[in-house]
């Protein structure tokens, strides 16, 4: 075998369809494109959305709602879920390399703590955000709340 006798393999390849190549190539007058209309001239090509000349969805449906720039996302962890962390690694401190190393949350979240649950133990919890009754909540269980 050498590189004068390489084919590719049987029904690999297909000879390309010539189209508009005159009557006795029976590819030639409209060349496959049917009669006449928008689709058979050149440079035809549909925009995005159209149907037909029909009002398009786009513009059938009313506009609503707004994205507010200014809104921050807290991804939420519960009480609950920090007091499992803690005494399952016996964690007197719960910060954000903690929640993130227990795949709680992603590096690039920001967190908030809500009150479901109970803290029967002391512990220093840093967060980005607290509610009002989870940080009473660590308070009163002898904890404290540092707010980054």
């Amino acid at each position: 075998m050498n590189l004068s006798n390489l084919k590719p393999a049987a029904g690999s390849v297909k000879k390309r369809k010539r189209i508009g190549r005159g009557p006795g190539s029976g590819l030639g007058g409209t060349s496959t494109r049917g009669h006449k209309g928008q689709k058979s001239r050149s440079g035809y090509s549909k925009k995005i959305g159209f149907e037909g000349g029909q009002m398009p969805i786009q513009r059938r449906l009313p506009k609503y709602g707004f994205k507010n720039i200014n809104r921050v996302e807290y991804k939420a962890v519960n009480l609950e879920t920090l007091q499992q962390l803690a005494d399952a690694r016996q964690l007197a401190k719960i910060g954000l390399p903690e929640l993130v190393d227990s795949g709680f949350i992603s590096s690039k979240h920001l967190v908030k703590i809500l009150a479901k649950g109970a803290v029967t133990s002391a512990l220093e919890i840093t967060a980005h955000a607290f509610s009002k009754t989870a940080e009473e909540a660590i308070v009163k269980a002898g904890g404290t709340v540092i707010k980054l």
